[in-house]
């Protein structure tokens, strides 16, 4: 078994270089290092860990299926070491460490970079996009101080600030026959192929419920975990798509309309903060300018209280 003591930070850093640059010769210029010592180091940590990481043919090195396992624990490891420098760098010159925000992949280049370019913040700013499950665990760790997700928010540990409820639209082709109509009724979805978000269980779910009720069967589907990815595919012309509307309003894409439904498909989010420190100045100038900007994004837009959490979720999981 592999003791910690037989790693040594060099190794992980030259093992990473390898695998981001494709070779040992674009490592050792990224790393400052000779060729042969970093080749060395790489040899040094497969005997570490008992098992060849690169499989070599003569100038040329692939990694191994382990190695790219690996690799994500190694990165995830470096740049948590690389935030331990600069914070202990900031520390030692009485810097302000920078403003953490967790937010979900839509809000963070949907709603987040237009709330933040309407403010003139002196903090430095660090945008940490994941999941709506890990953006929660940010703020319940701490390591974030503002996050922006979908619902649910309710967590021990977390403040919620207020939750902005608008509506689903449909996206469509500039071309498809449906973007000349004011508004699209689920029944025109009929045989069409939608692009749907993959999980079945936050968004995508009330989308099936609602064709459900209006009867409608898709000609079939394309799952992607991205509303970028959905916007992208349905330019191409690989079908229409129900989608959240952050992304859709936030971040246009050329050849692609939007429309209302006939129907209202509610979409609910949020900000959030640790519960276990007040927020500091920046922090509640941002909360403030996110509900701006969503106001002024998103129509049929509506502010509510966090108080409302309880009700808007079980609102959402009746039948």
């Amino acid at each position: 078994m592999t003791s910690l003591s037989d790693l040594d930070l060099r190794q992980l850093e030259a093992f990473s270089a390898v695998i981001s640059s494709g070779s040992v010769t674009a490592a050792a210029k990224v790393l400052q290092r000779s060729q042969p010592a970093v080749s060395r180091l790489i040899q040094d940590l497969e005997n570490a860990i008992g098992y060849p990481l690169f499989l070599r043919n003569g100038p040329r090195i692939h990694p191994t299926e382990q190695a790219l396992r690996l690799h994500e624990y190694v990165e995830t490891a470096l740049i948590s070491l690389q935030q331990i420098r600069l914070r202990a760098n900031e520390i030692w010159k009485q810097e302000k460490s920078p403003l953490m925000i967790a937010a979900t992949p839509s809000m963070s280049s949907g709603l987040l970079p237009a709330a933040l370019a309407s403010l003139s913040l002196s903090d430095s700013v660090q945008i940490l996009s994941d999941s709506a499950e890990q953006t929660a665990h940010a703020i319940i760790t701490g390591q974030a101080e503002l996050g922006i997700s979908s619902l649910p928010l309710e967590h021990q540990g977390v403040q919620v600030h207020w939750i902005g409820q608008s509506r689903c639209v449909l996206a469509l082709r500039d071309d498809d026959p449906l973007a000349q109509q004011e508004q699209v009724s689920l029944a025109d979805l009929e045989a069409r192929k939608l692009i749907t978000p993959y999980n079945p269980y936050r968004l995508r779910r009330r989308f099936e419920q609602a064709l459900r009720q209006a009867k409608v069967q898709p000609a079939g589907v394309v799952e992607t975990n991205s509303s970028v990815n959905i916007l992208a595919c349905v330019r191409a012309g690989m079908g229409v798509a129900i989608l959240e509307p952050v992304t859709a309003y936030g971040l246009p894409v050329a050849g692609v309309v939007l429309k209302e439904l006939d129907v209202e498909i509610p979409y609910y989010f949020g900000v959030m903060t640790p519960q276990s420190r007040p927020p500091r100045q920046s922090v509640l100038v941002l909360i403030d300018a996110l509900k701006q900007t969503a106001a002024e994004m998103l129509p049929h837009f509506a502010c509510l209280g966090p108080e409302e959490h309880a009700r808007v979720m079980q609102s959402l999981h009746q039948d």
